[in-house]
């Protein structure tokens, strides 16, 4: 069998031994690093309890037999410390019993002295591979729960060819990236394929919105948590840093995050390291961070809203994504793909009148993307005939020959349409939101913006 070293697989397998031979840790220090593994050495039990409690590791090599605390005994501590660590045995008193325990107490194999090298690799090398694919099955759940679709970028505008153009260039680098837009615009569809255009293709892309949760439970999304940390954690959880390793992670409205979330972020990108809540053991970072955001961060940094040192952090390289309204000439394309999109199994994919496709240019589509794809998708759904006509369109997006209300500001057409849809809506401001393809906390601030009232 040929042996593949740790050095093969991406990043250092890190290893404890415990033993209380010196010989054997002297043997392990000087050859395992030449197969790829960073060596961390502890004479006793008690010696490796307390390293357990600062560092992490990805494999434990432990002696059963040592004064003080044992093997047996120190496998238990393990085990309740949280650790991820994969647990091998060593024993030069070969004995079933003990070796049955041992795997109860959840060690991964377990081997006799005297040993052959290549066969205490080979046992090492299996057992963190199996700590590797346990954390990317993490991973796996999160991203089938996400259920986040292959990007499909739609447009030949000008400005989405710009668009494409800068995804190419910086997707290659390890640079964090800050992407702004107004809300609809597609920040999680362009980080996505900022993703899948870069080295780190083949790892995770996990989402997380920062403004869909309190400091608490934001903490223990982003950097774990350990077993009793707080009533209800019952159990250690790996936070989205680390499921994400080797992968990307795309914070999503970043700048709702509170100053104190912003603060314990921060630290976590200048150090590359973190600990779980509850918990001492320190944890290397490897994840690509996109962070997104509908606000001017760079106004919130001046009015004190965001951190100024986090900002640079995260604005390593920018990407302001256009409106709707700037690439026009790109909606009858999306329009042509969402009619596709939703369109009943076994039927075809009604058409768009010539009248009603110039309204649906012209109207200026204040959510985006969004609310053009559920506009499409409500007139796939409830256009009685083959073809949507003028008369079909929603009352906001119907303006034969122009706009009814006359030349007025962009300002003033979405005060306008903000108005009508809310007066659609008989006021129900959740209802609206959804109508407009934007969340409830944009639609809040746009009614404060605008002085519109209920």
């Amino acid at each position: 069998m040929k042996m593949v070293h740790a050095s093969e697989r991406s990043g250092v397998t890190r290893a404890l031994i415990v033993d209380d031979e010196r010989p054997i840790r002297l043997l392990m220090e000087m050859e395992l690093p030449r197969a790829g593994y960073q060596v961390t050495c502890a004479g006793s039990g008690e010696e490796a309890l307390e390293q357990l409690r600062t560092q992490e590791f990805d494999v434990i090599l432990l002696d059963l037999k040592m004064p003080g605390i044992g093997g047996m005994e120190a496998l238990r501590h393990i085990r309740d410390s949280g650790t991820s660590a994969e647990v091998v045995i060593l024993t030069g008193h070969p004995d079933v019993d003990s070796a049955i325990q041992a795997m109860k107490l959840g060690a991964y194999d377990y081997l006799t002295k005297p040993f052959k090298l290549a066969e205490l690799e080979e046992v090492l090398w299996r057992a963190a591979e199996r700590k590797r694919l346990r954390t990317e099955n993490t991973a796996l759940r999160r991203m089938v729960a996400q259920r986040e679709p292959a990007p499909i970028m739609i447009g030949q505008s000008p400005a989405m060819a710009f668009l494409l153009a800068t995804i190419r260039r910086i997707a290659p680098s390890e640079a964090s990236i800050l992407i702004q837009g107004e809300s609809g615009t597609g920040k999680s569809l362009v980080a996505k394929a900022i993703h899948m255009a870069s080295p780190r293709a083949n790892g995770p892309f996990l989402i997380i919105n920062c403004s869909g949760f309190q400091d608490p439970l934001l903490e223990s999304e982003l950097f774990g948590h350990e077993k009793g940390a707080f009533t209800g954690a019952t159990s250690v959880k790996m936070g989205l840093f680390e499921v994400a390793a080797g992968g990307t992670l795309l914070l999503d409205e970043v700048g709702e995050m509170s100053p104190a979330m912003q603060a314990k972020l921060l630290q976590v990108l200048d150090t590359k390291e973190l600990r779980r809540v509850g918990g001492t053991r320190v944890h290397r970072v490897d994840v690509r961070i996109i962070a997104a955001t509908n606000k001017d961060l760079a106004h919130e940094v001046r009015t004190g809203g965001f951190r100024e040192d986090l900002y640079y952090r995260l604005n390593v390289v920018s990407v302001t994504l256009p409106s709707l309204r700037e690439r026009k000439e790109d909606i009858p394309l999306l329009i042509e793909h969402f009619l596709q999109q939703c369109r009943v199994t076994g039927q075809q994919a009604k058409t768009i009148s010539r009248e009603a496709m110039q309204s649906l240019v012209d109207y200026p589509w204040p959510g985006n993307v969004r609310e053009l794809a559920n506009t499409i998708e409500r007139l796939q759904i409830l256009t009685s005939g083959d073809a949507v006509g003028l008369e079909d369109l929603p009352p906001n997006t119907r303006f034969p020959g122009g706009s009814s209300v006359g030349p007025v500001s962009l300002a003033e057409m979405e005060r306008l349409h903000l108005i009508r849809i809310l007066d659609h809506t008989g006021g129900k401001k959740m209802q609206a939101a959804r109508l407009l393809g934007i969340d409830l906390k944009t639609l809040n601030s746009k009614i404060k913006r605008y002085n519109i009232s209920p």
